[in-house]
């Protein structure tokens, strides 16, 4: 790999572990210095590594400036002798000459208790998934601020008052109490599951931001699931799916960037590895008596992940909505039941359902009264997907509207 492409590749995997490890080090007050730090040690790479040339062990070498960095800043700092030093003294087996752990179990143990801290309820889930994206996926002020399609000002402000929030709760970086352990993973797996959503239902236009957000959850997860405090069936359930609704993401798109749907897209661009891994993940959370919101939805998904368009799988997949809907009813859950609804029943059942849901601020609603009144009712199928390319907001989601208004 060019040096030009390795400075971004490690700053992508490393940063947000050097970042955890010092900021578990010096405390979630002072995450500012931690994130200076990781940045300078790639600034200095990148000053270095142009003279010298790419070491033979890039990572080796990034751990050990920043652990330099690190016990320098501890040293000279005067924020170290007034703020953190007192602290620090009377913390069990403290020397000032202690080296930065920067071992895999500490990197890993780090970013999961870091990830418990901006994952706390005491701050806004927009502001978690910001943080996250921020501090544990290592995305820019840029790349967050297109993500929540507004502007940097308003991301830098949001992550400042977040951070400033976590410092006046007092959150340190460690594992929650056991009595409080379940409760807080559950926190941790909603941002998650938020963070996938904002990339797998993204109206950005920026679509491999979107890919990128999804991608960046399933490696949390994947951090969870391999830490025995947190690998847990719902974390596992999560994880599955993730993988099954990933699998389809090519498919899922078409080469203008318009969405796809289910009925259009093209099977042989759905990916096999990750249908296979999330059954797995899906095998694995088959333990315990715990049957999570989770659960349902991982199954949902590995149902449509099957190519087979038999009644018995649509009527599954329209019993698992019913269940999913009597335990944590949502709108959109609802609407895509919709659909199952008229695989499995007819489009006249689904139409009568449609209707009553109201859903007239989503325009994804009206896309599917379109295609249910296709065949039945040509004038009512246009006039809601005129209705929905209305409310669309991409130009791809535009056209992909318009092209169905002109097949009537």
């Amino acid at each position: 790999m060019e040096q030009q492409e390795l400075i971004p590749h490690l700053f992508r995997n490393e940063y947000t572990k050097i970042t955890a490890v010092l900021c578990k080090r010096f405390g979630f007050e002072h995450i500012e210095a931690a994130e200076d730090i990781a940045s300078d040690t790639f600034l200095t790479a990148a000053q270095t590594w142009v003279i010298n040339g790419v070491p033979a062990n890039p990572v080796a070498w990034l751990y050990n400036v920043a652990g330099n960095k690190a016990k320098n800043f501890l040293k000279r700092q005067h924020l170290f002798q007034q703020k953190i030093a007192p602290a620090l003294k009377n913390a069990p087996g403290f020397s000032e000459e202690t080296g930065i752990d920067l071992s895999p179990q500490n990197i890993s143990d780090s970013q999961l208790q870091m990830m418990f801290a901006v994952c706390d309820p005491c701050i806004p889930a927009e502001a978690q998934i910001g943080l996250a994206l921020r501090i544990l996926c290592g995305f820019g002020i840029n790349e967050i601020a297109d993500a929540f399609l507004t502007n940097t000002e308003t991301i830098n402000k949001r992550l400042s008052r977040a951070k400033e929030k976590l410092r006046q709760q007092n959150v340190t970086l460690q594992f929650p109490a056991a009595a409080a352990a379940d409760a807080r993973l559950a926190n941790v797996l909603t941002t998650i599951y938020l963070l996938f959503s904002e990339g797998y239902y993204s109206e950005s236009t920026a679509a491999t931001v979107r890919k990128d957000l999804c991608l960046e959850a399933m490696r949390l997860c994947s951090l969870l699931t391999a830490n025995e405090h947190t690998n847990t069936a719902p974390v596992n359930a999560l994880l599955a799916l993730m993988c099954f609704h990933a699998s389809r993401f090519d498919a899922r798109v078409g080469t203008n960037g318009e969405m796809i749907l289910y009925d259009e897209q093209d099977t042989s661009l759905w990916n096999t590895d990750l249908v296979a891994k999330g059954t797995w993940y899906l095998h694995r959370a088959a333990t315990g008596k715990q049957i999570s919101t989770y659960h349902i939805e991982a199954t949902i998904a590995y149902w449509h992940t099957q190519k087979e368009d038999t009644p018995e799988k649509w009527e599954t997949i329209l019993q698992l909505y019913n269940r999913l809907l009597q335990i944590a009813y949502s709108p959109v859950a609802a609407l895509n039941r919709t659909y199952a609804l008229a695989k499995a029943n007819g489009k006249a059942a689904a139409i009568k359902e449609a209707l009553q849901l109201n859903l007239h601020q989503h325009h994804f609603y009206f896309v599917l009264l379109g295609e249910l009144y296709t065949g039945v009712d040509e004038e009512k199928a246009r006039r809601y997907f005129e209705q929905a390319l209305a409310l669309a907001k991409t130009s791809a989601d535009k056209s992909a509207i318009m092209r169905r208004i002109q097949r009537l």
